[in-house]
């Protein structure tokens, strides 16, 4: 789009926002929820809540946490050891938490972790706060313990040394702009021994982040925040979510260009409040809030597959964090303007994800799902399923998965591959990429009759990410598919001739629901009125200044922010969200 055609939709925008309408935007704010209802609802809205109704013996039982939290207080660079949750809080269990520090100085309570880590643990059946009410408050695996590590004890007493923590998970949303050896050493643990890294990707370009490690290393598990929808009433905010914007929620690529973040979730949970033992407040939109939602998901997942022997590949300390990380990718909800990379018209073949959603919004109950589909070896397998595996360069350099559609119009193919890089296990942890290989993700519309009809469909082929991602429509004359796992560059001589373990996921769905208001309402008010119209003109000048960023805007996903996309807009006037009270 030429610079004069844009400028001629600014004109075009000033002519209409001021004429087609007025909105009063008074709201009438009713906090009160339904007596006993389940906080906090960012764990409803990440389908943990769901799950939970599914099968109510997912409690978290049997897993265990390592929980890394840093010192709010530091002194010439010293942390004073005020990490901790506050235990007396009502929502936790006695036992239920362990801790580990420096012993050097008294320790003191966090009111950042008390919020972390009553969204994992906490459960309060008469919880109580002024403007909502009663309410039953249940964090995502209440049942499950966890050991609570100050963050330099953590980094002295486990990284440093390679000791992992005699844990299940290891979940942080502490990060660092730049790789270090710590945060090479956290990825080592996971590559090593198999424990699901799951860490908080950082808070948007409004607090300067950009994406943090350890979340934004390869074989972490790194979360985004989506936000609350922009509501007056407390029980909205804290029920009904928008999308991730990179202003809040730190995007990619990384320096080395790796897709980041994994994954998203909403991040403003009501949450447990330090020295108060019955108090809740609203955590509000941050990463470090995003991330327990993902963590106790895995949790809840990890206990399915411990229980399970069927299921039991997907704990395998060789291989089985690939398939719990690329489970929660696959069934991940693609949330409005979702697309590979950037915002752009070209679909993108060597970046995985979306640099903001990463694989979409976590949804727990469909990851549920997904996983308890089971292992599928090489050969004919279902609709639905994974399997982890390994491929050998003079073994077998590629493995093929088919799989039938027996009515495909309308249908889309969503498949998944993970696999760890290698670190080294001694200081300073440095990357072994000798020992890597670059895998390849293919999907194929085959005709058994006729093989010369055959075709790739779609294919996902990053340089530098470990993580390969397929969303594509199926075609509406095949029913039979192939997904293929390779080596990217089967016939370079430098391929390293090792057995690399990958997990991979697939599964079939609907097309995404084009009338979800967050196409229209681009401030998430919860509804399309001239202050969309505001935000579509600032989002074209932005467009027009900084082709690279990352806008929403581009209704029609025609590549640019045009007259068409205001036309849609327009046509949208006046459309409610179900949540909104006028």
């Amino acid at each position: 789009m030429t610079k004069s055609t844009k400028k001629a939709v600014w004109l075009c925008l000033k002519a209409y926002v001021p004429a087609v309408f007025f909105c009063a935007a008074a709201i009438a704010a009713d906090d009160r929820v339904q007596e006993n209802a389940l906080q906090p609802q960012g764990l409803d809205y990440a389908g943990i809540y769901a799950l939970r109704q599914a099968d109510p013996s997912l409690t978290g039982a049997g897993v265990k946490f390592a929980v890394v939290c840093r010192s709010i207080t530091y002194i010439n660079g010293e942390p004073q050891n005020d990490y901790q949750p506050d235990v007396r809080h009502q929502c936790f269990r006695p036992g239920q938490i362990s801790f580990y520090d420096l012993n050097d100085i008294p320790t003191g309570i966090s009111p950042h972790s008390t919020a972390v880590c009553s969204i994992l643990f906490g459960e309060d059946p008469n919880a109580f706060n002024q403007r909502l009410g009663r309410f039953y408050y249940q964090g995502a695996t209440p049942k499950a313990d966890a050991d609570v590590y100050e963050f330099w004890h953590f980094l002295i007493n486990n990284v440093f040394l390679g000791l992992p923590p005699n844990a299940d998970i290891l979940t942080t949303d502490t990060g660092s702009q730049f790789e270090d050896w710590w945060t090479r050493g956290i990825e080592s643990m996971a590559e090593q021994y198999g424990i699901v890294v799951v860490a908080g990707i950082g808070n948007g370009y409004t607090a300067y982040d950009p994406p943090l490690y350890p979340a934004a290393g390869a074989n972490a598990i790194g979360v985004g925040v989506v936000d609350s929808v922009n509501a007056e009433s407390l029980a909205m905010r804290l029920s009904k979510f928008s999308l991730a914007y990179p202003e809040h929620s730190s995007s990619g690529p990384t320096a080395n260009r790796r897709c980041k973040p994994d994954i998203v979730a909403g991040g403003n949970c009501l949450a447990a409040a330090a020295n108060d033992p019955n108090r809740y407040e609203p955590t509000g939109d941050w990463s470090s809030f995003s991330t327990p939602v993902v963590a106790g998901a895995v949790g809840l997942l990890l206990q399915a597959a411990k229980q399970d022997p069927n299921l039991s590949p997907a704990v395998s300390p060789e291989g089985g964090n690939c398939v719990i990380k690329a489970v929660l990718l696959n069934s991940a909800v693609k949330l409005p303007y979702w697309h590979k990379g950037l915002l752009t018209k070209e679909d993108d073949h060597i970046v995985p994800l979306d640099y903001v959603q990463g694989a979409g919004l976590l949804n727990a109950a469909d990851a549920h799902k997904l996983l308890l589909t089971g292992r599928h070896k090489t050969g004919n397998v279902p609709a639905a399923g994974w399997d982890i595996s390994q491929l050998a360069k003079n073994q077998n350099p590629q493995n093929a998965y088919r799989l039938t559609i027996p009515e495909p119009a309308g249908k889309l193919i969503t498949a998944t591959a993970v696999w760890n890089e290698r670190y080294s296990n001694t200081y300073p942890f440095e990357p072994a990429p000798e020992k890597n290989a670059n895998l390849r993700l293919e999907v194929w519309a085959i005709d058994p009759n006729v093989p010369e009809k055959d075709y790739l469909l779609d294919y996902s082929d990053s340089i530098v990410d470990n993580v390969e991602h397929i969303y594509c429509r199926a075609d509406a004359n095949y029913t039979d598919y192939k997904i293929v796992i390779s080596y990217s560059n089967p016939d370079d001589a430098n391929q390293p001739d090792i057995a690399n373990h990958y997990g991979l996921t697939w599964n079939i769905g609907k097309e995404p629901d084009k009338n979800n208001i967050l196409w229209y309402d681009l401030n998430a008010d919860g509804i399309v009125d001239e202050a969309d119209f505001a935000v579509l003109a600032g989002n074209l000048i932005t467009s027009i200044q900084s082709p690279e960023s990352y806008i929403f805007g581009d209704i029609n996903n025609n590549g640019s922010i045009d007259a068409d996309d205001l036309q849609t807009l327009l046509h949208h006037i006046n459309l409610k969200a179900d949540w909104r009270k006028d």
